[in-house]
């Protein structure tokens, strides 16, 4: 993404935070490159085993954002941080829905053996699993979650990271540090 902010794009955000009616067609309108790439990213990076393409995930997640209530991002870093945390939750319902329909949905389950049933890619089970590690990660420590979603998932530097959340690069380094090892651990117990 590139670094200098968009003018039209944080006077948006401003109409969209003001109630503007029609400022969010308005956002993602002119967001709409921009979401592609980061949607791109987001399929590239881990959400590739899905059925979804990047047009289909841009729209869904659009589809949230209009659900979602009063936005709460202020600028534009924040906008796109919160685009790829609502991409990552529209590639994890996927896989999941994705799932539950390859193990028949609500139909009785009847298969020569029951491992078949459970067999799933490596790249569906590891979406999952990276979600869940992050989501107990999220909770013991919270700003190492937001670092990991904006660096990892969001695509953003450690200079954009520092800027976005108040801190000095090398905290945002360390935290990197420490979240990697803490995710690890957290992917090796399961």
């Amino acid at each position: 993404m590139p670094a200098d902010p968009s003018p039209d794009l944080q006077a948006l955000l401003a109409r969209v935070r003001a109630g503007d009616s029609g400022a969010r067609d308005a956002l993602f309108a002119a967001a709409y490159p921009e979401l592609r790439q980061l949607a791109r990213a987001r399929l590239r990076d881990g959400g590739r085993n899905t059925v979804l393409d990047t047009t289909v995930l841009v729209h869904e997640s659009y589809l949230r954002f209009l659900d979602a209530g009063p936005l709460q991002a202020s600028e534009r870093r924040a906008f796109f941080a919160y685009a790829s945390q609502v991409m990552r939750s529209v590639i994890v319902d996927a896989v999941r829905e994705r799932q539950a329909l390859r193990r028949g949905g609500d139909l009785a389950h009847v298969t020569l053996d029951t491992g078949v049933a459970d067999a799933l890619p490596t790249g569906e089970a590891e979406v999952l699993h990276v979600h869940q590690a992050l989501q107990r990660l999220a909770e013991a420590e919270p700003r190492l979650a937001e670092v990991v979603e904006m660096r990892y998932f969001g695509g953003y530097g450690e200079a954009e990271i520092a800027a976005t959340l108040g801190l000095t690069e090398r905290t945002v380094r360390r935290d990197w540090h420490k979240a990697r090892l803490l995710l690890l651990a957290l992917l090796a117990d399961g």
